[in-house]
């Protein structure tokens, strides 16, 4: 598909666009109103600059994602730049004062807008709109109540009563507790927003493990709420319907999908993706040219979870809480050999595809999720991504093959 195409293809609705060059490195994150309009724009050639013409020669695809208000594109859009720190953000960066957010250095610190910074204070920006940066950070108050007065009051004020602060003025949380939510205002802030989610499920976790379940249930309910944050709500829901739907022992916010792509045993591929909070994290698929002499499929998974193993070790990458295996108890079993080998307790299911039955480690019997369950949906989704990537691999290497043989063939015959 042409980018004119993509462009067509653009909702008018608000949210976050990224622009990525032929090798898919990001090459520049925006947020807009109207992302037609908005991408759409870039494309007028009497609203060129030298950089932005650079970046525009440079596009070859266009992703999006859309979000209910400005301000939360705002904040996708400053937690995608701190991720992936495009080139282009940088260059067409103006040098206008923009507004920052200011964490005071006290006891019970206080957090505000300002334009100016001063010694001992956290700063947090810039952002481009001070409009939008202040309903940001009413969305963030709402999840992370805190302090935003000058002076601390004798008593209650309004916005203890509307549940926007906890009241540090009158003793109601202690320092330590109001420092967590400091510490979680401050991942938002600086675009954190996969470390954010790991605090608050390490938090939920120790909670679970203590019996704590109504604390559990509130920083639950946080999490999904940060979804929605992001923009992805639906998708982080199916995470804990998942867990619910198979009685996970983890909250699986990292999952790996593993798949083998080969014809007549001949090209064999693996491939491994990522979905984190129920999302595709693109940057962390990773794919597999098989080595090895055996060419049955389970030769060939054994292959690919051993170099996915040494890797992850090697470059001390993220472990994931769940890997979704294509295939049957036979697949899942080699995977788990592996795992234990390694010492690495991570929970292992597959999915078949003839009746979509869900096998686990230790079990003889399928289990058989309801074709409308959401975290059977979520398990194909992974399963056919994982098949989706594997497979184009395999064609790669294929037709890459096929043009060696018939550019050696045709060498025979020049005289």
């Amino acid at each position: 598909m042409s980018i004119k195409e993509k462009i067509s293809k653009l909702p008018s609705a608000c949210g976050v666009y990224i622009m990525k060059d032929d090798k898919a490195n990001i090459l520049y994150v925006g947020k807009a109103s109207s992302l037609k309009k908005r991408v759409s724009s870039y494309f007028h050639k009497n609203e060129f600059t030298p950089n932005k013409e650079l970046l525009v020669r440079n596009i070859a695809d266009i992703d999006f994602i859309v979000c209910e208000s400005e301000a939360k594109a705002l904040l996708l859009e400053y937690a995608l730049i701190k991720e992936h720190k495009p080139i282009y953000n940088i260059l067409l960066r103006d040098d206008k004062s923009f507004p920052l957010v200011e964490i005071s250095k006290e006891r019970f610190p206080r957090v505000r807008i300002t334009r100016k910074k001063k010694a001992g204070g956290l700063y947090f920006g810039p952002y481009p709109q001070a409009k939008e940066l202040r309903e940001a950070l009413d969305l963030i108050r709402k999840l992370f109540a805190f302090r935003s007065c000058a002076r601390m009051p004798k008593k209650e004020c309004l916005y203890f009563h509307i549940g926007l602060c906890p009241a540090p003025c009158t003793g109601r949380i202690t320092a330590s507790a109001y420092k967590k939510k400091i510490k979680a205002v401050s991942l938002v802030l600086e675009g954190k927003r996969k470390d954010l989610i790991k605090y608050i499920r390490k938090q939920m976790d120790r909670a679970s493990k203590e019996l704590n379940f109504e604390e559990a249930t509130f920083l639950r309910d946080k999490l999904v709420a940060l979804s929605s944050l992001y923009g992805a709500k639906r998708e982080f829901s199916q995470v804990f319907v998942l867990k619910e739907a198979l009685n996970l022992k983890r909250l699986p916010l990292r999952i790996e999908a593993l798949d083998i792509s080969n014809i007549q045993s001949r090209d064999g591929t693996g491939s491994v993706v990522v979905f984190e909070n129920g999302v595709p994290a693109k940057d962390e698929y990773r794919r597999y040219k098989i080595r090895s002499k055996g060419r049955d499929d389970l030769s060939m998974l054994r292959e690919v979870i051993q170099r996915r193993i040494k890797r992850v070790s090697a470059k001390d990458e993220e472990r994931s809480d769940l890997i979704v295996i294509d295939g049957g108890i036979n697949q899942v079993n080699v995977v788990k050999e592996e795992l234990d080998r390694h010492r690495l307790n991570i929970q292992v299911l597959g999915i078949s595809k003839k009746n979509e039955e869900i096998w686990f480690v230790g079990k003889a019997d399928s289990l058989k999720l309801p074709r409308s369950s959401d975290a059977l949906k979520l398990i194909q989704r992974l399963r056919d991504e994982a098949h989706r990537f594997a497979h184009k691999y395999h064609l790669y290497l294929r037709n890459k093959s096929m043009y060696g043989q018939s550019k050696r063939r045709n060498k025979k015959h020049v005289l």
